[in-house]
């Protein structure tokens, strides 16, 4: 049976993980994994979930199942920081919440309860998309398109094509945003475009699915939050993926969560039934011990409180490395071309480098960024900001030089 498999091509991130590994250089730098850094060049765990985890263990009674749809005090606090704490959808019982691992996980089972109403629905996703939603949505058998998304040469939203793809469109067609920290461009939606495109989706006739993985990390909770609280105002049905990976911190704990909102709160309901049902079959019951310790926190004004403070502290950081980057890049590149670098937000810009370029940055300077050029600005330290800039305008330099 297994001598019929053929070999699986490589996974492109993975391989630069493992390259950044294998460098023996005391000076290399990795901008490729997609994880927060402090300064330190550490991915820490946050005050909060050490504190909230010391209760957890200190009460936990039992390794039980938690049941398919998971922690409930944890998806009641995911509810609040995605929707708001009184949004009226949930008031009227219109919104279900069920805990997942991790954001993937709650993509996979979104694509599953699409394919499980229509296998033929067609979902769209942005060009360029974080490279394994088209994975995890085409492995549950539904076709994925793309829409324009970025202006590379600018590096801001191509909207107006946005929007002139999206209207054509048929009717019951998903469409794939990301909510804020947009991966890989760091180009984000401003209120206005949330706007016209929420009229657009309600227009058409469009179900969205958006990816809320970054929350907190842009331009804070409630701000990160904006656009798709819009779109729970303005639309009957709505899709959402959550990850607790990055505003916990909780990478390898695997915390996240789909929410739906439906037009009734019986068809709530019933879709909740579905995605217990989906859940059992793939995975059958979640893992606790993120989800507890997101509860617990959630449980606790003091814990809450110092979360919010770390989170902001960590957005604060990732932010304040922009100007700067942007400032270092026009120096060393006597130009303006990287500019768009200190107005977008989260961790990611995609620096629109040719893949020579990026295998000279590794193999010459060993720096380490994904192989679409996408940077991850969080996995900077301030003391490094020059020495890649000037790095990147060695390769620039030397790419114009042989061409």
């Amino acid at each position: 049976m297994f001598t019929q498999l053929g070999p699986q091509p490589p996974d492109a991130l993975l391989g630069v993980l493992a390259a950044f590994s294998a460098d023996p250089d005391a000076g290399k730098i990795d901008l490729g994994v997609g994880v927060y850094r402090d300064a330190t060049g550490t991915t820490p765990v946050m005050a909060a979930v050490r504190a909230a985890e010391r209760d957890v263990l200190a009460r936990q009674a039992t390794k039980s199942y938690v049941g398919a749809a998971g922690n409930r005090a944890f998806a009641a606090f995911i509810e609040e920081l995605t929707l708001g704490a009184a949004h009226p959808a949930r008031a009227a019982g219109r919104v279900v919440t069920l805990q997942t691992p991790g954001g993937c996980g709650a993509l996979r089972l979104a694509a599953d309860l699409i394919a499980r109403i229509e296998r033929s629905s067609r979902v769209s996703v942005s060009d360029p998309t974080w490279p394994n939603h088209v994975p995890l949505i085409g492995g549950a058998g539904l076709p994925v398109e793309v829409y324009p998304y970025y202006d590379a040469a600018s590096g801001t939203i191509a909207f107006d094509a946005m929007l002139a793809t999206l209207a054509r469109l048929p009717s019951g067609s998903i469409v794939l945003l990301q909510a804020s920290c947009h991966n890989p461009t760091g180009a984000d939606l401003d209120p206005a475009q949330w706007q016209a495109l929420a009229e657009l989706l309600g227009r058409r006739g469009l179900i969205p699915l958006v990816d809320l993985a970054y929350q907190g990390l842009g331009d804070g909770l409630e701000a990160d939050a904006a656009g798709v609280r819009l779109l729970a105002d303005r639309l009957p049905e709505l899709l959402i993926a959550v990850s607790c990976s990055k505003n916990f911190g909780l990478y390898r704990e695997r915390v996240g969560a789909i929410i739906a909102l439906a037009p009734t709160a019986a068809a709530a309901t019933t879709v909740m039934g579905h995605l217990q049902a989906l859940a059992r079959r793939m995975y059958s019951m979640p893992p606790d011990h993120g989800a507890a310790i997101v509860a617990a926190i959630a449980a606790s004004p003091a814990y809450r409180a110092d979360w919010l403070a770390e989170l902001e502290s960590m957005r604060r950081r990732v932010t304040g490395l922009r100007a700067p980057l942007a400032a270092a890049l026009r120096e060393a590149t006597g130009g303006r071309r990287f500019d768009f670098v200190g107005t977008q937000r989260g961790m990611f810009s995609l620096l629109g480098l040719e893949p020579a370029q990026v295998a000279a940055l590794k193999e010459q300077h060993h720096i380490y960024v994904a192989p679409d050029s996408r940077a991850n600005v969080a996995g900077l330290a301030e003391t490094q900001v020059a020495r890649v800039a000037a790095a990147i305008g060695a390769v620039l330099r030397a790419g114009a030089a042989h061409g």
